[in-house]
This record gives C-alpha cells, sequence and structure tokens, in this order.
C-alpha cells in the first residue's frame, strides 16, 4: 500500500501551487488582463487540490482501482475548457489566447506542486513570466521595425 500524503505535505503543496500562481496572477493583473492574481491563483490551486486527491485516493486504495494521472489528465482537460472561455472574437480581432495559454500554464504549476515537484513548478513560474514579460518587449520592439507590419486581424493577446 502506499503512504498516506501528511497534512504537512498537504499544505506544502498548496501553499506553492498558491504562491506560484499568484506571481503570474500578478503579472497579468499589472499588464491590465481580465484574468488576474485571483484566476491564476485559483487555477493552480484548484490543479493542486485535485492531485492531491488523487494521490489520496490512489493510498486508501492500495493503487489498485484508482490511476493518479487519470484525475491529473482531466485537470488538463478542465484547464483548457477554461482557457477557451478566455478567447473573444470580436470586429475580427481575437484577443485573450494569450491568457488562455497562462491559465492552462498556471494549472499545470499547480499539478506540479500537487504532485510535490517544486522545482518543475518553479521554473515553469519563471519561463512563464518571462514569456509575459520580456517576450512582451521584444514584440514590441520587432513591431517597431518597418519590415514587420502588425495584422490587427490576427491580435493575440
Amino acid at each position: 500500500m502506499e503512504t498516506m500524503i501528511t497534512m504537512g505535505d498537504m499544505f506544502t503543496h498548496l501553499f506553492v501551487a498558491m504562491a506560484l500562481g499568484m506571481v503570474l496572477g500578478l503579472e497579468r493583473f499589472v499588464a491590465g488582463k481580465t484574468a488576474g492574481m485571483r484566476t491564476y491563483t485559483l487555477i493552480s490551486l484548484g490543479s493542486a487540490v485535485f492531485v492531491i486527491i488523487s494521490q489520496i485516493i490512489t493510498a486508501q486504495t492500495g493503487g489498485y482501482t484508482s490511476d493518479p494521472l487519470r484525475i491529473a489528465a482531466q485537470v488538463v482537460a478542465a484547464a483548457g475548457f477554461l482557457g477557451v472561455a478566455a478567447i473573444f472574437h470580436k470586429d475580427n480581432q481575437v484577443s485573450g489566447v494569450t491568457t488562455a495559454s497562462g491559465l492552462w500554464v498556471a494549472s499545470g504549476i499547480g499539478m506540479s506542486a500537487g504532485f510535490g515537484l517544486y522545482q518543475l513548478a518553479l521554473i515553469v513560474t519563471i519561463l512563464a513570466l518571462f514569456t509575459f514579460v520580456v517576450l512582451w518587449f521584444i514584440e514590441k520592439k520587432i513591431r517597431t521595425f518597418s519590415f514587420v507590419k502588425e495584422d490587427k486581424e490576427k491580435t493575440l493577446d
């Protein structure tokens, strides 16, 4: 039989998921996006909760009737569903794709923390922040070059 997750482990997993989700959400809030600190925090925290539930059920049943990756797979599907809700199409412009992608990544961060993979969660958080912040400045700089024309019909922010 597998070892039951301790209360201390649960708290640590959930705290890491919450803190890293909050970091991503803070950047999106500062950038003026609709999905901010609370949304990213809840996505990451919720993902961690479902991973912890799958670990507890697996430990209680000895792993015979439960596969923790099944619940994790459903978390990925649910995050995709929430991301789709963040994408808008209006006046031949698409917006919210970066937000949707960020929510999906926040779910992965929460799942990583839920499984106790803190280094992975931290690395992904840093890379996501790099993507949100540094690549935004690079894209802005590239748009100033005369050979790059911004296509108003394909705005992906």
